[in-house]
């Protein structure tokens, strides 16, 4: 047995170095902060810096002090200096040409503690994105760590450890209590109840029996289960959301595009003006050409466009891993931008404003017939159909041991109903509309059923209705609350349903929508998101995913439900409530409001201070340090700062 166990050694990768399925690029952990490059660069910088300034203030070794801040440039600024040399190459000025022209131009004059001052406070600045970039990425990333690197596989009458990677879909894996699930899988074997906070964002366990799906990184809390693997370890859920979302952070917002193509524009008018400032007062007007160089100087570390870079990305970030960590996924920052100014949402209502699990709650026999009879002949024509409706009819039969009888001569009529024959009787189950055509026009009960919003099936012969049979759906708890929030934030609300109306209207009333849409197909859907799109300019439509995917891809924001288990919906939607948890739309909107806020508040703080230390500069009233200390990395700081506050925002 032991050898059986223990193959560990056998099975997982025999290199230290990666395997290739362990080497995406994308997964990889950073070092440790305090062990990175750039923090042992910036920490040498720094002990030049204040050994220069000590020489420089309080002995005569001036020289030596000159040639320390040289050193402080060559170690924190060669990366900034390479920068700023490809950049004039290939003709597009950039903020390191900023900083470069002022640092030189700073030792030109004799202010060489000042131009190594720069190089390093920009440094520090820019150490300090990264960082917080990183940190923002780092949190989706470490989502996969909940994945346990081994797993426990059955083989024969004994067990193997092995390494994720080398299990393959099929293989039956053992899941003890209080361990993490290490793959996806199917439950075979056990019941429990496993915590999948880390996938939908649900804190409430999950009852785990046979046939159930489990997830990787989700924790097994109380029983024993096994599980055969359906995916591969590179294929998981868990995976896939940290791939999608990084994607999605690579990908950038209208805001940023439009900042990126303003500091094209920026920096060369920035290196213009400030070749201005010197140039006019010392040619022009005869005033001392080292005061304004000094100036110039000062405006060009000011009107680095850094803080207004980073104001819209380092917000978009943190709010995309705010809402993974939530059981929300986010394709990419342009959804949060046009979430924030969407005026209407449009509901599917089976499946998203209901459970979508039909239950039958009515049967009702007609002309002296027993509800027992009815139930066996629906049921017996419904065991040939895959419909949700014959799955509810099934499950009332078998439940009340009603036994089926045997069909011929079996016949669906499309988008009607059945038809089949049962010991050379024939026998028709379907909706109102089936019976148009019919000697017999539908019972009067059917009306009564249809105004409660039941869906209901009819059974008949070819004379009269023998009964009929009331299904419904249960509506979710969040639905009402969720209606209510959006109606209190003046956003319409539709439904979209391809029931008929009276069904259509009764749950339009209960929940309080502002306008229903009935009896439609795919289609059909499509064109009224369209219409909705051309009144109100921004549609959110909100479905599960699969049988919506049509309508989701004509709204400006698609947004599908309870999509954990649903590979085709996170890749198709804009957005995946990986839970079937109304409640999260709510979360959504005031998300996207508040990062558009952050930005719009990031966006303005380093205009209006760039624009007030620049006249500052002009007027000869700040000098370098405060320039690089308060407009370039303190604003850089303030910046990242008030974006962080996302992570915060609850669901």
């Amino acid at each position: 047995m032991q050898n059986t166990k223990l193959q560990i050694l056998e099975n997982t990768c025999r290199e230290e170095r990666s395997c290739s399925c362990c080497s995406t690029d994308m997964f990889e952990e950073k070092p440790p902060f305090w062990k990175r490059r750039k923090l042992i660069t910036g920490g040498a910088a720094l002990l030049f810096m204040v050994s220069g300034l000590f020489l420089n203030f309080f002995t005569d070794h001036n020289l030596t002090a000159q040639i320390l801040y040289v050193m402080v440039i060559a170690v924190a600024g060669k990366d900034i200096l390479m920068k700023a040399v490809r950049s004039v190459l290939k003709r597009r000025l950039d903020m390191n040409c900023l900083m470069s022209i002022a640092a030189f131009g700073a030792f030109f004059i004799g202010h060489g503690e000042e131009g190594a001052a720069v190089i390093l406070l920009f440094f520090i600045a820019e150490a300090l994105e990264e960082y917080a970039g990183d940190n923002a990425k780092q949190s989706i990333r470490r989502l996969l760590s909940l994945a346990p690197e081994t797993a426990r596989v059955k083989k024969g009458t004994g067990e193997a450890e092995m390494h994720t990677h080398e299990i393959t879909p099929g293989d039956i894996i053992i899941i003890r209590p209080g361990e993490k699930v290490p793959l996806d899988g199917k439950v075979v074997t056990g019941h429990s109840y496993v915590n999948e906070s880390p996938i939908t964002g649900e804190a409430v366990p999950s009852e785990k029996t046979e046939g159930d799906k489990v997830y990787a990184g989700t924790l097994n809390e109380e029983g024993y289960l096994e599980a055969i693997v359906t995916k591969k370890a590179e294929d998981t859920v868990l995976s896939r959301i940290v791939r999608l979302v990084e994607e999605a952070e690579r990908k950038k917002s209208n805001t940023e595009k439009f900042i990126d193509r303003f500091a094209r524009i920026y920096t060369p008018a920035v290196i213009g003006t400030a070749f201005a400032v010197f140039l006019v007062p010392t040619y022009v007007l005869g005033l001392p050409w080292d005061e304004w160089l000094y100036r110039s100087l000062v405006l060009l570390v000011i009107s680095c466009p850094c803080a207004l870079a980073i104001s819209t990305p380092v917000a978009m970030v943190s709010a995309l891993s705010s809402a993974a960590r939530h059981g929300v996924l986010i394709k990419g920052a342009t959804f949060i931008e046009e979430l924030s100014r969407t005026k209407a949402f449009a509901f599917d209502k089976t499946g998203t404003l209901t459970r979508g699990r039909l239950e039958v709650t009515d049967i009702v026999g007609l002309n002296g017939n027993s509800a027992e009879s009815v139930l066996s002949i629906a049921a017996s024509l419904e065991s040939r159909s895959g419909h949700p409706i014959a799955e509810a009819i099934l499950k009332k039969a078998s439940d009340r041991g009603v036994r089926l009888q045997e069909i011929t001569a079996f016949r669906s009529i499309k988008g009607k109903g059945l038809r089949a024959e049962i010991k050379g009787n024939v026998y028709y189950a379907g909706a109102k509309k089936l019976f148009d055509e019919m000697s017999f026009s539908p019972p009067a009960e059917l009306s009564r059923l249809e105004a409660e919003g039941k869906t209901s099936i009819v059974i008949s012969n070819e004379d009269r209705a023998l009964g009929i049979i009331a299904l419904g759906d249960k509506m979710r708890d969040q639905t009402p609350a969720t209606i209510a929030d959006l109606r209190q934030l003046n956003i319409r609300t539709e439904m979209l349903t391809g029931d008929n109306k009276e069904v259509a209207a009764s749950l339009a009333k209960e929940i309080g929508i502002d306008e229903y849409y009935a009896e439609l197909l795919p289609e059909d859907k499509v064109k009224v998101v369209e219409k909705l799109a051309a009144r109100f300019g921004s549609v959110a439509m909100v479905g599960d995913g699969v049988n919506d995917a049509p309508s989701l891809a004509a709204a400006s924001v698609g947004i599908a439900m309870g999509t954990a288990g649903a590979d085709v919906a996170i890749e198709t939607a804009d957005i995946a409530l990986m839970h079937d948890d109304l409640s999260k739309i709510d979360y959504l909107i005031h998300l996207s409001k508040k990062t558009m806020l952050v930005v719009r508040q990031n966006v303005t703080a380093s205009i209006i201070i760039k624009g007030s230390l620049t006249l500052l500069a002009v007027m000869g009233l700040i000098n370098l340090w405060v320039a690089v200390a308060v407009g370039d990395m303190g604003l850089s700081l303030a910046v990242i700062s008030n974006a962080i506050r996302l992570t915060r925002v609850k669901a």
